[in-house]
């Protein structure tokens, strides 16, 4: 299985799969916002020493003298406008009581421990300042944090939970076993159902563990790990895009096109499902949705497409040089008769003065983030 990193809107998630006869499994997701009845949500930010300088803290080491002063420069926190996002989005659209519960994880001795925050309202999160534990943790183990929403919330119908973190996980092949476990609980109705999503940030994230996690097969039809690249992320609900109804509908119908305009499925009087799932021919390379007289275009892989050649006007032809005056012939000797030589005249190839290939720039767009400002807690959810 490959799952695309690349999607277009409106899809979620894309993943191919081999086919038969060399065609290509579609496993696809319209991004869509889940509305569960009793939803609880979290949010587990990595408070681990690693995380020290995207909590904007000092290092530790100052110069004495104040000749350097002006040349030190404040770290900046990028924790605290991702946090209030994801925090207030989640409070505001999926949690039944209108509140996220917001945890440190991967805290204290060995990266062991949870420190809570609180349970913010939207309000209060867009104004929180996520400023870090108050002892950051020398491991990072995800397991707790994990135990500590599943435990609290076993009665919640269903549960949401985002975990942020910057590197590498410490207990990887615990949070595997005890996830297979939850797994087949929820599958045999012991347990509620919970989707987790692994939120990695910054350049020393191992999204080999991410996906690990992701793909994990438990040998129950219940998916509880999806992973998201801060920097890859569009909008904000792609954390949704394994939060899919199969039997919701998006549209009263569509189709779906191969590369070169034949029919795949047809949705027409079943309409379209926010779950799509089909097979394409050999050699396929992409595929189109048509949905409401539009038509948008997926491709089958990550690899950067040729940049597209713009045309250029060709050159002025320039004029062809006057052909060179022909020499009067030299008198033949009386015992020689020369015929003369014609001379062939020389024209310049105007297709040379053509030039191919225009170089393309692209620009990155900038976070925005918000200011900082200390709100009160509310008491915690009981």
């Amino acid at each position: 299985m490959a799952q695309l990193k690349h999607v277009v809107d409106p899809f979620g998630e894309v993943n191919v799969y081999p086919a038969r006869n060399g065609g290509t499994r579609v496993v696809a997701t319209i991004l869509m916002k889940p509305h569960r009845e009793g939803a609880q949500t979290g949010i587990a930010i990595d408070g681990s020493g690693s995380m020290r300088k995207m909590y904007g803290m000092e290092d530790g080491g100052r110069v004495v003298s104040s000749l350097f002063a002006g040349a030190t420069r404040k770290a900046s926190n990028e924790i605290t406008p991702v946090a209030r996002k994801l925090c207030a989005y989640l409070a505001r659209n999926i949690d039944a009581d209108g509140g996220t519960t917001c945890i440190y994880w991967a805290t204290g001795p060995g990266g062991s421990e949870v420190q809570v925050v609180g349970d913010l309202e939207a309000e209060q999160a867009e104004r929180f300042e996520f400023s870090g534990p108050h002892d950051l943790g020398t491991g990072t183990q995800l397991l707790p944090a994990v135990r500590y929403f599943v435990d609290r919330f076993r009665a919640a119908p269903w549960g949401f939970y985002v975990f942020i973190t910057d590197g590498e996980l410490h207990d990887l092949d615990d949070v595997i076993a005890y996830s297979k476990r939850l797994a087949k609980d929820i599958a045999a109705g012991r347990r509620n159902p919970v989707k987790f999503v692994l939120i990695g940030l910054g350049r020393d994230v191992n999204e080999r563990q991410m996906e690990e996690l992701d793909d994990l097969d438990a040998g129950v039809d219940v998916d509880l790990w999806d992973h998201k690249l801060a920097s890859e992320m569009r909008q904000l609900e792609e954390i949704f895009a394994e939060v899919v109804d199969k039997n919701a509908r998006v549209a009263d119908n569509g189709r779906i096109l191969d590369q070169s305009g034949r029919v795949v499925k047809d949705y027409q009087g079943v309409g379209l499902p926010a779950f799509l799932e089909f097979t394409l021919p050999a050699g396929a390379t992409s595929f189109t949705l048509e949905v409401n007289g539009s038509r948008v275009k997926q491709m089958l892989t990550d690899a950067p497409s040729a940049p597209p050649v713009v045309p250029v006007a060709p050159l002025a032809e320039q004029p062809k040089p006057a052909p060179k005056p022909v020499p009067p012939p030299v008198p033949a000797k009386k015992e020689e008769v020369l015929d003369a030589v014609p001379v062939a005249e020389v024209e310049e190839d105007p297709s040379a003065a053509e030039w191919r290939d225009l170089p393309l720039e692209f620009n990155k767009d900038a976070m925005k983030t918000d200011d900082d400002v200390d709100v009160d807690l509310d008491q915690a959810k009981d």
